[in-house]
């Protein structure tokens, strides 16, 4: 019986042929630099900045902090796991992933969305925290599942920024949302089309579409994270005026969101 840290012990392997370009990694593309690029944009980028300081002050937030780093090792994993396709391997970009959600989801899941049971922020980080190691349990029953699982929770991030949108008039959210949600639609199609129609990009010699997915999803990420904290601002932060804004350029066809926020005025 092979090792859980052997090459191709996974359950799952993807449409693009291994050992192609290298005898030491799997799935080359897969496991391409430009991966972990994009994850590393991801957790460089200031995504909340205090208007005014010079250079620009990133609230030292402990919530994002801990999203950044949840990030990277996302990213570290996922190259780990495609260059062996190890079974420790895939438990680990799984799970990765699992809990960079339960990270998010504890510290900005709105508490008008809180169960009637939950009363306060610290009861949610205990449910939340008690879902997620039931959730880690039952991914070392069926493998194979977790992805799916995983991927269907974007389901109801996209029902909560309708129900945010629907009280928002400002433009440049629902601008930086459409964005968002078109970024995601591309990486779910990737996604997808690797996972089901390997048969035809293989007959046509073009099985690069879950290489796609790990950049297109690090561009809706990119999106969705100032979005998420320009709402959290709106509900935890009310004294502050929070405003999305775009780096280094509205005008550039490829940018970084940020959020910004105005000092709160003193009174006399």
């Amino acid at each position: 019986m092979p090792s859980i840290f052997s090459y191709q012990s996974a359950e799952v392997d993807w449409c693009e042929s291994n050992f192609v370009r290298s005898a030491v990694i799997a799935e080359y593309y897969n496991t391409d630099r430009t991966s972990l690029f994009s994850f590393l944009l991801l957790t460089s980028s200031k995504f909340l900045v205090l208007e005014g300081a010079e250079p620009p002050w990133a609230c030292g937030r402990v919530e994002l902090c801990h999203l950044k780093v949840s990030l990277l090792l996302a990213g570290i994993f996922s190259m780990y796991f495609h260059m062996t396709l190890s079974y420790v391997g895939q438990l680990l970009d799984e799970l990765s992933i699992l809990w960079t959600l339960a990270v998010a989801y504890s510290f900005w899941y709105p508490q008008c969305y809180f169960p009637k049971c939950i009363k306060t922020r610290r009861h949610f980080f205990w449910l939340t925290g008690i879902t997620t190691v039931i959730s880690t349990l039952m991914s070392f029953v069926k493998p194979t599942l977790n992805a799916y699982a995983l991927n269907c929770i974007a389901i109801h991030l996209l029902y909560l920024t309708w129900q945010e949108l629907k009280k928002c008039n400002d433009k440049r959210v629902h601008r930086m949302a459409a964005v968002m949600v078109m970024w995601w639609a591309l990486a779910i199609t990737s996604w997808i089309s690797d996972r089901w129609l390997c048969w035809l990009w293989q007959a046509i010699n073009f099985p690069y579409f879950h290489s796609f997915w790990h950049v297109l999803i690090a561009m809706s990420l990119l999106y969705c994270c100032p979005l998420v904290i320009y709402f959290n601002v709106i509900y935890e932060m009310p004294s502050f005026k929070p405003k999305l804004e775009y780096w280094p350029s509205d005008s550039w066809p490829v940018v970084v969101p940020y959020v910004t926020l105005e000092e709160p005025h003193k009174q006399c």
